[in-house]
């Protein structure tokens, strides 16, 4: 009771403003807090969003005036993944703790349905760790890395027409989460009054699609005016080059093209200086907004856990049931992660199962096979044998046919050359015999031809039946 007295009291006091009679001191306070800042440094986190080959690394790198190594991406990922990389940075004295976070295979896929889904993870899952330090017991903000991005580059393609449906969902989908800032990549590609068109599109389309960009803010004095004149050249048209070309005496960042040559730090030429300056103005008004809108994720999660700032009777929530509400909230936090690990545990068993049966099948194939083939050497010696006994018996016969066939063609020749011998003897006689006796030798004559055209049948009969056994011998 006198503790809740004792908080209305307080609570009713006024705050007076009372003059100083001399000087105290505690006007030093800003240059402490300006040492104890450059001491620890400062951080940025700068997430990009485009197509590969847009830009996103060449653009990085000319804003920074640094060459950030990056590997090239390829077009044939099968979804959106992110890549973060943290850099420190050094100007005069002070120290910049800087994170790029590019999407690797962005509008590569054939279906983009859930593209954009990926960054959307990303982006809470910083939140939700920022969240997790914040709720330790033993906490230590002050020299925590914070990867919470407090701008967002989207990357337009230049094709002069409008904006894809990609490009408005996503930036639906972390307009609430994320400070977005639309730049045209490759705005050296399309002509300046194609570009101006181009950028009254985009912003016509964000504006009818309720789609919220980071307005540099107007509210303090000093920034308000280059601030308000900026927003009016939203959405930037960047380039970005490392390559520096020889202009007169100097040596400038541009890019070389056979009809000229686009410098990267001209603002006649893109829009790349006016982003840098206006990045840089406006770091701390990037951070505060990112700050609101982790406010917001921190809210609704703990509303979703059942947290709250008024009790029952609309009066405080005192610190024993907030710990309670958090002690809560932790162990809600242990059991998700047991449980996805759980999840994981599980799946992991669930393919070394299938692994080592898909192991075990290919296995017992391997010995099956080895197994018939043992048989089939087994049982080859008893065919060979058996194929040599049948060779071997069918040669035997050919050679026997072959001799056979040599002495038939031995006896056929002989047969031959004694036909020929006594045709020859028979035509001598007979022309003998017709110069003595012309009549008879007719009679004779006509006889002659009948037998010698009967001995010629049977010598030709025995050349065919010689020569076709011949024939046989050989194909055999």
């Amino acid at each position: 009771m006198a503790a809740s007295d004792a908080d209305g009291h307080l609570q009713n006091v006024g705050c007076r403003t009372l003059s100083l009679s001399a000087h105290v001191g505690f006007d030093s306070l800003p240059d402490q807090l300006i040492r104890k800042s450059i001491k620890h440094g400062f951080c940025f986190n700068i997430l990009c969003i485009g197509e590969t080959g847009i830009g996103k690394s060449a653009l990085v790198s000319s804003l920074f005036n640094t060459d950030f190594e990056d590997s090239p991406s390829t077009h044939f990922l099968s979804s959106v993944r992110l890549r973060a990389q943290t850099f420190e940075l050094q100007e005069s004295n002070i120290l910049l703790k800087l994170t790029v976070v590019k999407t690797v295979g962005f509008g590569d896929q054939v279906n983009k349905a859930d593209t954009y889904q990926p960054i959307v993870d990303y982006v809470d899952a910083q939140f939700e760790a920022y969240l997790e330090e914040e709720l330790k017991v033993i906490r230590s903000l002050f020299s925590y890395h914070d990867t919470r991005i407090h701008v967002c580059l989207y990357f337009i393609s230049p094709t002069g027409r409008s904006l894809k449906t990609i490009d408005l969902l996503t930036m639906r989908s972390l307009d609430s989460k994320v400070n977005i800032i639309p730049v045209i990549g490759k705005a050296d590609s399309i002509s300046k009054a194609e570009l101006q068109e181009f950028k009254k599109k985009i912003m016509s389309e964000l504006v009818s699609n309720g789609i919220r960009i980071y307005q540099f803010p107007t509210d303090d004095e000093t920034v308000s005016e280059i601030n308000t004149i900026t927003n009016g050249y939203l959405p930037f048209a960047v380039v970005g080059s490392m390559e520096k070309v020889k202009i007169g005496d100097k040596m400038v960042r541009a890019r070389q093209y056979p009809w000229g040559i686009v410098k990267v730090e001209n603002e006649n030429h893109c829009d790349t200086i006016k982003l840098r300056r206006m990045l840089c103005t406006n770091m701390e008004d990037l951070k505060e907004k990112t700050r609101a809108y982790y406010e917001s994720y921190r809210r609704c999660r703990l509303e979703k856990l059942g947290c709250r700032d008024l009790g029952p009777e609309n009066k405080p929530v005192r610190i024993k049931q907030r710990a309670a509400e958090l002690l809560t909230f932790l162990n809600f936090s242990l059991q998700e992660v047991i449980e996805t690990k759980r999840l994981e545990f599980c799946l992991e068993v669930e393919r070394k199962e299938e692994e080592i049966k898909q192991r075990f099948v290919q296995r017992v194939k391997e010995k099956a096979a080895m197994l018939e083939e043992a048989e089939q050497q087994a049982s080859m010696p008893v065919c060979l044998e058996f194929v040599l006994t049948k060779f071997e018996h069918l040669t035997l016969m050919h050679q026997e046919e072959e001799l056979k066939l040599g002495e038939e063609k031995k006896r056929l020749e002989d047969e031959i050359a004694q036909f020929v011998e006594k045709k020859a003897i028979t035509e001598s006689i007979q022309s003998q015999v017709s110069v003595s006796t012309p009549g008879v030798s007719l009679k004779k004559k006509g006889l002659r031809k009948v037998s010698a055209g009967t001995s010629h049948q049977r010598a030709m009969r025995k050349f065919f039946t010689f020569t076709f056994i011949t024939q046989i011998s050989v194909i055999f």
